[in-house]
């Protein structure tokens, strides 16, 4: 948890963008209606959301919210509502402001009507605060005194014990429609967009297991509507490929029962590809993961009513945007791009999550800093297939 993933990350777009027009087929223009910025207030870096439908017809969106930057330690998890299928949102609550940095949020709305919203703690930023300061190797360009007291005094909020103490995964729960909700309480995995729904009434939760533990990747999988969790299965590391190299799950239960999980990839081999795993057991075991032709990361999975597949990702390399591909056949194959944006500033960009609505069109949320926008912003796009 001390090494800043979202700097790697972040240098390995930078460098990806140069061989921007090498490789990977041509996406065709997605049906997009209109597209439009989310964010109530602008002033704050918003990151990593999450977009979920309810049975009353209600939509839910997660983020990581109050926050300086890309990497700072002022994040924390808010939630908004739509009644309307978008075209409205609430004023964001804050539904938690721990002592470090929380990112990325889950929601998700269970069979039993449970509301599960995920975020993970980080303290990346200790990295780019000790640097300034002079106490690591790098260069930063000096800060005013005001932000640097500002990162200083949120950063001396706990002790150092308590921080390790709390690095992790963490997952709040409201049984009256998110009027109240749990103390955060502790998960075995985290992924950017948390747990979803099976037919035979488990919670899956794809992720990756970091902060404490032995480090796996895989499944956990609740009986209990998501009060408690444990481990389902693991997914075989491809030979060749690091623990390390694999992050950001997402899955998804096809027509046939088969369970998908899609796997954002910084190994050699097809890096910054998206990889799929999947089990015919329920969850026990998972296939080694494979290609499946797709450049861009991190993935969400939604199944239509129709049961057609449908991943959304970010497209980190020109043109900058936000891609999606559909699957007719349970996840074996995967069509060809279409485009939902593709006017990024750059790669600070990303993480789309997709809901489908009444009429059949669908509902694409992501972040994004756009040219225009001191900090980065939450954006939505209407489209159709």
């Amino acid at each position: 948890m001390k090494m800043n993933r979202r700097e790697m990350i972040r240098t390995a777009a930078t460098v990806t963008s140069i061989s921007a027009l090498s490789s990977g087929r041509r996406a065709r223009a997605g049906a997009v209606k209109e597209t439009s910025v989310v964010s109530l207030r602008p002033h704050l870096y918003h990151g990593w959301p999450t977009v979920a439908g309810r049975s009353s017809g209600e939509l839910l969106l997660v983020c990581s919210g109050g926050r300086e930057g890309h990497v700072c330690p002022f994040g924390w998890v808010e939630l908004m509502r739509s009644h309307d299928e978008g075209r409205t949102w609430t004023w964001p609550r804050v539904l938690m402001d721990g002592p470090l940095d929380d990112r990325d949020a889950g929601v998700l709305e269970t069979q039993k009507g449970s509301l599960l919203v995920t975020t993970f703690t980080s303290v990346a930023y200790q990295n780019l605060l000790a640097r300034v300061q002079g106490e690591s190797p790098g260069s930063e360009e000096a800060w005013p005194d005001e932000k640097l007291a500002l990162w200083k005094a949120a950063h001396a909020r706990i002790p150092v014990h308590r921080r390790e103490a709390l690095l992790g995964g963490w997952m709040l729960r409201s049984t009256d429609g998110g009027d109240t909700w749990s103390a955060p309480y502790r998960v075995p995995v985290n992924s950017p967009h948390g747990p979803i729904q099976l037919s035979d009434g488990r919670l899956l939760y794809p992720g990756k297991q970091f902060g404490h533990g032995e480090g796996r990747i895989g499944a956990c999988e609740s009986a209990d509507d998501g009060q408690s969790w444990r481990w389902a299965g693991g997914i075989p590391l491809r030979p060749g490929d690091s623990l390390e190299g694999y992050h950001e799950l997402h899955g998804i239960e096809a027509a046939d029962g088969t369970l998908i999980i899609q796997i954002r990839n910084h190994n050699g081999a097809n890096e910054r590809e998206t990889l799929q795993s999947e089990s015919g057991d329920g969850g026990r075991t998972w296939s080694v993961p494979h290609p499946i032709g797709v450049w861009g990361l991190p993935s969400h999975l939604l199944r239509l009513r129709d049961d057609r597949l449908v991943m959304t990702y970010g497209y980190r390399r020109l043109p900058y945007g936000n891609q999606a591909r559909v699957s007719a056949d349970n996840g074996r194959s995967w069509s060809e791009p279409v485009t939902l944006s593709a006017d990024g500033h750059s790669g600070d960009l990303g993480y789309p999550s997709t809901v489908e609505l009444n009429d059949g069109s669908l509902l694409s949320i992501w972040y994004e800093k756009l040219a225009s926008s001191p900090r980065a912003v939450l954006r939505q796009a209407r489209w159709s297939l």
